[in-house]
């Protein structure tokens, strides 16, 4: 059970590693992107690539698919950014549980977004846990974990490609253990639990009284979607790129040095502005962006307070 790109690698291990896979669960195809294309979903494309029985419930919890699943018999089922709760009709069915591939250190950053706050918090160390599912959120017991430092400019894209490939390896490790007995499950302590809510458009709005590492490490967090961005003379301003300066400033003051963009952050801290993106204009380098928007004097991005 699996839907998004995250899913893929976990599906091809199992496949390689000689599991016989009975079907495979995804959510339904959906209208998607400006022309409301219908568009096949990362997982149901590498189903049908190796010719697997795919199954696309509007709700998983309608009675009929317990009773698919029940005349499945499955020893065990996979579960990767499937994008529904699973109830506990399904959860009694298989004979070694549903098994999760969850993209932190849990119980740390349960919830949908693990992936994107671990950067954006400025964390260090992260990693991916296989878990038995329960019926809370990301709170079964732990089986397997892997660790890896996270890189100085690693973004939630780059990171959940390298997540999804060790997720994999470690979900066919998992089978393989619980199939001969040698993982004890581990309950995880909810006293140590933080959460990674779903995010939302306004995560992305950035706050210039904030510190230059604040705003960047949100910058490489926030990815793909919902970015982070702010406003450039009433217009919708996208900052893609930047890196910390030691020029110093005043929060969200733009300033022109030479040609580099400048933009003052919280305690005397500064970025220097990479890659931009104007509303209604395409991605494009600071140079590219002066040549389009000549500033003469500093300006302020945002509405600061008073």
């Amino acid at each position: 059970m699996g839907t998004p790109a995250f899913a893929v690698p976990t599906l091809d291990r199992i496949v390689a590693a000689g599991h016989t896979v009975g079907a495979v669960y995804t959510q339904p195809d959906r209208p998607r992107g400006r022309g409301q294309q219908v568009a096949s979903l990362p997982v149901k494309e590498a189903a049908v690539r190796h010719g697997l029985r795919v199954e696309q419930p509007e709700k998983v919890k309608q009675p009929e698919v317990a009773e698919q699943l029940k005349a499945l018999a499955p020893d065990a089922i996979v579960v990767v950014g499937y994008g529904q709760i699973i109830p506990q009709s399904i959860i009694d069915i298989p004979r070694l549980g549903i098994i999760n591939v969850h993209a932190s250190l849990l119980p740390k950053y349960r919830g949908a977004a693990p992936i994107q706050w671990a950067i954006a918090n400025g964390d260090e160390v992260t990693g991916v846990t296989t878990m038995r599912i329960n019926a809370g959120l990301d709170t079964g017991d732990m089986l397997m974990k892997w660790e890896t430092s996270i890189g100085e400019e690693e973004t939630a894209v780059t990171l959940g490609e390298r997540l999804a490939v060790a997720g994999a390896d470690l979900l066919v490790q998992t089978l393989s253990g619980l199939e001969a007995g040698t993982i004890t499950p581990e309950k995880q302590d909810d006293k140590q639990a933080t959460l990674a809510p779903i995010l939302k458009k306004e995560d992305g709005l950035i706050e210039w009284t904030r510190p230059a590492p604040y705003i960047l490490n949100r910058m490489r967090g926030f990815v793909p979607w919902p970015g982070t961005y702010s406003t450039f003379r009433g217009w919708g301003f996208h900052v893609w790129k930047a890196k910390e300066s030691d020029e110093g400033g005043y929060p969200g003051i733009l300033e022109k040095r030479g040609k580099q963009l400048f933009v003052g952050c919280g305690v005397g801290t500064s970025i220097e502005l990479l890659e931009v993106q104007l509303e209604g204009r395409k991605r494009m380098d600071a140079q590219s962006f002066l040549n389009g928007n000549p500033i003469s004097e500093p300006e302020t991005l945002g509405e600061q307070p008073a």
